[in-house]
């Protein structure tokens, strides 16, 4: 029922067109792979089925299956539908206390001002709070709260349908999204015995589907998205791949995987593969990146433990890499059986039925490898390694699913990169903010316009290499007008002035001067200023729309004007304000200096060792500890040419939170390199300043 059910929900979403990913441990299983539920052949890639269910397994079979997010409520809507409201409900869980949530709500509770729960919440304050006797009674409540339940909260993406009615196992909420959810979690509907579907959301298939239509609209080419094994041979989209131009693609465009690719060299799909696998924290932090990336460079120098694991693990030069990985060396090294040895795995990721058996099937481990003639030191440090991977090692049919959609989304970027980074802005971006999404719409060839009430769409729209800005990017303006003002343009063409447009969609004055201070209104020729005096003049006299087709256009008055200088930095504030990202300047023209530093991304692995002085645009950071429970940073920035280059900063040099937030930093750092990947260990560190607001000067 589990696999018919699923295939049911497959069945229904194609017919709708609706893409889709599969993708957990079902992906394992032939019968998933046949019946379209996912797109990895687990024969190819020598998978296990123990993995997906085995004789012993007491929990129900798993499969995630992803659609766009804003086709998920639909394919939600057809279980309910299907199966029957008295039979189906979502999964409920509870969230808990965690990190600033503790500060703030106890801070709530002492009654302090919310200038001062900020300063607490505030990375780079964190100095200053130690010191404050306020903050260290929060400090000393949070440690017993960390971790209570909260609330009662809506799964991910989990659906429970029963054969008898759901409300004789529970009581159900109904939240705002209007569909029954139980009040317990998923480890209560395992142990009562549900069998959960996992129908999830993600942007990358958003991404996938909209550049597809997309090319189909600007460039008159369709293109069968599901070919993807012809896109892993292809030789143009292996080599983008290989230089760690990804931005946009799903689950390989965040700066930790862009290194490791360039790391990798990784050309081709069995590498990306593993690569989607040990950029899992847990993995990167043992050691086995640094293991996996040595022996990829030189194979030759592997010293397998044992002839059984070379024959296993030669794939990935003797390092276990996935979660089968354990699953082969317990089976063909120790000599267990398939179920024995995922019970066991499951057992070492704290998932065990009861710690004696776990004990039990250790002991067995060792048994039937002595029973093979295996040596003990040999079986010693093959249990080392197993038991101290198993923990957060990461499904290889999990990271195959993954692929699979990169590998989609990599062959759009590689072909048709403007079509494909339009579609990033219109699922709401990735990993990064809307500005970089930008910046590489730009570098892919395309002349971004800022929005304009005659060419803009709701969303971002392109035509040959013009793109246009959405209205929904507008901070401030209401949905109402966002899709009012392009319906009307379609409906009735195009609009004369700023009159017709007030006229035409009832727009108010606050939402006029959006719209005028954003530049959507330069056709008319007039200057902001001069549409600014006029809007007022015409709102003052409150023109009431006319909806009746007029008999006459009439003319507007036009007044004679002291002229009204409007400069580009004005234009470049106005865009910050309301776009969030300036298109008028770039952040390095708006900078107070001239200076750009000694060099640019480029020229880094030409001066290894040495001291630079760089200038770079910020996008994000990542905080992580260090062995000795410090707190260290890893940066990335854009430097004057528009590409990526990223930073280290040690505690040791970076005792505090160093970013202020986005703009421009100067830097002095030593050039390093790593696998051929050079990057910053940063000394010296501050925010540039940037030219003031010439409105504000008035």
């Amino acid at each position: 029922a589990y696999f018919l059910i699923t295939w049911d929900i497959i069945r229904y979403s194609a017919s709708q067109g609706y893409y889709h990913v599969g993708r957990g441990s079902g992906a394992n299983s032939i019968v998933a792979y046949c019946l379209k539920i996912t797109d990895v052949d687990p024969i190819e890639l020598n998978l296990y089925f123990e993995r997906f269910l085995n004789a012993q397994r007491t929990s129900p079979p798993d499969f995630d299956i992803d659609y766009s997010w804003d086709e998920r409520e639909d394919v939600q809507d057809y279980i309910f539908k299907r199966y029957g409201s008295q039979h189906t409900a979502l999964l409920g869980t509870m969230s808990t206390f965690k990190d600033r949530s503790i500060i703030r709500e106890i801070g709530k509770v002492m009654g302090l001002p919310k200038s001062e729960i900020d300063g607490f919440t505030d990375q780079t304050r964190a100095a200053i709070n130690r010191n404050n006797d306020t903050f260290k009674k929060i400090t000393a409540i949070y440690e017993r709260m960390a971790n209570m339940p909260n609330q009662r909260s809506i799964h991910a993406g989990g659906v429970l349908i029963s054969e008898d009615p759901i409300t004789y196992y529970t009581a159900l909420d109904l939240p705002p999204k209007g569909m029954a959810t139980v009040q317990w979690d998923m480890y209560e509907a395992e142990k009562i015995g549900f069998d959960k579907y996992d129908i999830l959301s993600q942007r990358g298939i958003g991404h996938i589907k909209m550049a597809v239509k997309l090319v189909e609209e600007n460039q008159q080419r369709k293109i069968d998205i599901h070919q993807v094994k012809s896109f892993m041979k292809d030789p143009v989209v292996n080599a983008q791949l290989k230089t760690g131009n990804t931005i946009g693609c799903f689950y390989i465009e965040s700066p930790a995987m862009r290194q490791l690719i360039r790391k990798l060299d990784c050309d081709n799909y069995l590498i990306l593969v593993a690569a989607s696998s040990i950029i899992r924290p847990g993995v990167a932090s043992s050691g086995m990146m640094g293991e996996y990336i040595k022996y990829h460079h030189a194979p030759q120098t592997v010293k397998y433990l044992h002839p059984v694991m070379e024959e296993q693990l030669k794939e990935t030069y003797g390092v276990m890499v996935y979660q089968e990985d354990v699953i082969k060396v317990c089976i063909h090294f120790a000599g267990m059986d398939g179920t024995d040895a995922d019970i066991l795995r499951r057992g070492m990721s704290g998932k065990y039925r009861s710690k004696k058996e776990f004990d039990r099937l250790v002991e067995r481990f060792f048994e039937e490898a002595k029973k093979l003639g295996r040596p003990d030191d040999v079986v010693a440090e093959v249990w080392r390694q197993v038991s101290s991977f198993a923990g957060y090692s990461f499904s290889k049919a999990h990271s195959a699913s993954f692929a699979v959609e990169s590998y989609q989304s990599l062959f759009l970027k590689t072909y048709y990169p403007k079509e494909f980074m339009v579609a990033v802005l219109n699922n709401y971006g990735g990993f990064y903010n809307r500005a970089l999404y930008v910046h590489e719409l730009i570098k892919a060839g395309a002349t971004v316009h800022l929005p304009c009430v005659n060419n803009s769409d709701s969303i971002v729209n392109i035509t040959d290499v013009d793109a246009y800005l959405g209205f929904v990017g507008v901070h401030g303006l209401n949905e109402a007008f966002i899709e009012c003002i392009p319906e009307e343009r379609r409906q009735n063409g195009l609009y004369r002035s700023l009159e017709d447009l007030i006229k035409r969609t009832g727009i108010g004055l606050e939402q006029a001067i959006i719209l005028i201070r954003v530049g959507a209104l330069r056709f008319t020729g007039k200057s902001k200023k001069e549409l600014l005096w006029a809007v007022h003049l015409l709102m003052g006299t409150k023109i009431k729309p006319v909806n009746e087709t007029e008999l006459f256009c009439i003319e507007a008055k036009n007044y004679s004007l002291p002229v009204l200088v409007n400069t580009q930095l004005e234009d470049a504030y106005h865009e910050l304000e309301i776009l969030g990202f300036s298109l008028s300047m770039s952040m390095f023209d708006l900078l107070e200096t001239d200076y750009r530093g000694e060099l640019c991304t480029g020229d880094l692995i030409n001066h290894l060792g040495q001291l630079v002085r760089m200038v770079g645009l910020y996008v994000c950071e990542k905080t992580v500890l260090t062995k000795t429970n410090k707190k260290m940073w890893f940066g990335t920035f854009l430097d004057v040419e528009g590409n990526f280059f990223d930073t280290v900063h040690f505690p040791n040099s970076t005792p505090a939170y160093p970013f202020r937030g986005a703009g421009c930093y100067l830097m002095v750092g030593k050039v390093m390199q790593e696998f051929g990947s050079a990057s910053i260990e940063v000394l010296k560190f501050a925010k540039l300043p940037i030219l003031n607001n010439p409105i504000m000067e008035l």
